[in-house]
Parts: C-alpha cells; sequence; structure tokens
C-alpha cells in the first residue's frame, strides 16, 4: 500500500509518519483485502489539530475518516479508529450480502462545475436565470449496485452520491434525508 503523508502548514516528523504507517496500516489491512494507498493530511484549526485520511481500495470504493485533538498524535488516533469502524462495517456488509466483488468498480467520467453563490439574496429578481459558474472539473461516476453505492456514500459520508446502476444501466442518486434515513431516485427509462 502506498502512504502520502502530509502537513498542511505544519512539519510532520519521521516518527509520526512511522506511527501512521504503522498504524493505519495495521487497521487497513485486518478489515480490507487489497488497499491500494492511503492518503493522510494534518491541519492546524485554531488550537485542535485536524487529521484526516483517505483510503482508496482496490474494489473502486473509498473510506475516510477525519478527526479533532488537542495533540497530534490524539487526532491521528481518533481518525484512525473512525476508519476501522468504517472498514469494519464494510467488511460485515460484504459477509452479509455473501458476495464478493470479484472486478473493480467501473469509472465512467462526467464533468463537474462549481456554481457561484448570489451575493444579493434578497427578495430581487436576478437578471439572468444562468448561473455563473465558478470551475469546471472531471469527476468519475461509479458503476454499483444500489446497496453498494448507500455503502460508498456511507464510507465517504458524503450526503449524495451519483451512480451507474448496475442493475438498470441508468444514473442513480442516493442520499441522506433530513430524517436520517436513505434516499434513492431511479428515474424511469
Amino acid at each position: 500500500m502506498r502512504y502520502q503523508i502530509t502537513g498542511k502548514q505544519i512539519d510532520i516528523g519521521n516518527a509520526l509518519q512511522v506511527h501512521v504507517k504503522d498504524e493505519l496500516g495495521n487497521v487497513v489491512n485486518k478489515y480490507a483485502e487489497r488497499p491500494t494507498d492511503a492518503n493522510v493530511i494534518f491541519s492546524k484549526s485554531a488550537h485542535e489539530y485536524v487529521c484526516e485520511a483517505t483510503v482508496h481500495l482496490s474494489t473502486g470504493l473509498t473510506a475516510q475518516a477525519k478527526a479533532h485533538a488537542t495533540e497530534i498524535y490524539a487526532a491521528f488516533d481518533g481518525c484512525s479508529e473512525k476508519m476501522e469502524k468504517q472498514l469494519r462495517r464494510y467488511k460485515r456488509r460484504l459477509k452479509d450480502h455473501h458476495k464478493d466483488r470479484a472486478e473493480p468498480v467501473e469509472l465512467f467520467g462526467a464533468s463537474s462545475y462549481i456554481l457561484a453563490q448570489e451575493a444579493n439574496v434578497e427578495e430581487q429578481e436576478p437578471e439572468t436565470l444562468q448561473p455563473v459558474i465558478v470551475a469546471e472539473m472531471e469527476t468519475k461516476i461509479p458503476s454499483l449496485s444500489v446497496g453498494e453505492a448507500v455503502m460508498q456514500m456511507e464510507l465517504t459520508g458524503a450526503p449524495v452520491l451519483v451512480f451507474r446502476n448496475e442493475g438498470k444501466d441508468s444514473l442513480n442518486v442516493v442520499y441522506r434525508r433530513d430524517d436520517g434515513n436513505v434516499g434513492w431516485i431511479d428515474p424511469q427509462t
């Protein structure tokens, strides 16, 4: 597994890098069969250290965790515990469904846009209905089953996931509802 351990405007020493590789390696190897790479970023927010970890699995799924603490090692340990919990749930779901994905998740290219927020959001009529595009990027849309899409959304902590439904070969959306449940949009073809 490849590790990328970086700090945003803070120096990451060799001792911390070795600790991260050992601990995260133990957690990931315990629950994931073939991890490909891990990205760990340390930063400082006011008086707290923030640790964000992302682990990519060979199945195409991604697990993310984030933790805050006043000590940098405690921030990583909290992040590691969250990652372990997510990977344990992922492995349990795979066992519960009695299926293991034999091939990696197929990804399709798509465009992703960031739209500018209106400066005057008061009761005025906008001059045009065309929004201002701030950024345009390439993104990937995975080909998953609905269960895998929900699992991926929970692993990454994202509120919404757009995916290509393997069963129907159409674009679908799963999202976290305000009541805590998961919504699924399956358009009619």
